[in-house]
């Protein structure tokens, strides 16, 4: 899968697949102790949701673990991390 992540704003960026925006990734919490959500943006039954999602939502410790997990997805339009 070709993901990669456009940044919003600082925490914040949309989940694109193939060029369409398929879920959100945003941090919550403090910056040094924070955990981030990537969450799917359509409720699709498990059999369609794209890989690796098996949830509808899934939580990491830190935006590197997250981008690991989406296969090394690339931050596009970004001037470094949150």
């Amino acid at each position: 899968m070709a993901y990669k992540l456009s940044r919003l704003a600082p925490g914040s960026y949309d989940v694109l697949l193939h060029g369409v925006i398929i879920a959100s990734l945003v941090r919550s919490g403090e910056t040094h102790s924070a955990t981030w959500t990537a969450e799917l943006l359509l409720d699709l039954p498990p059999g369609e949701r794209p890989a690796p999602f098996t949830e509808l939502e899934h939580t990491f410790g830190s935006l590197e673990e997250a981008q690991r997990w989406l296969g090394d997805a690339q931050i596009r339009g970004a001037g470094g991390e949150d």
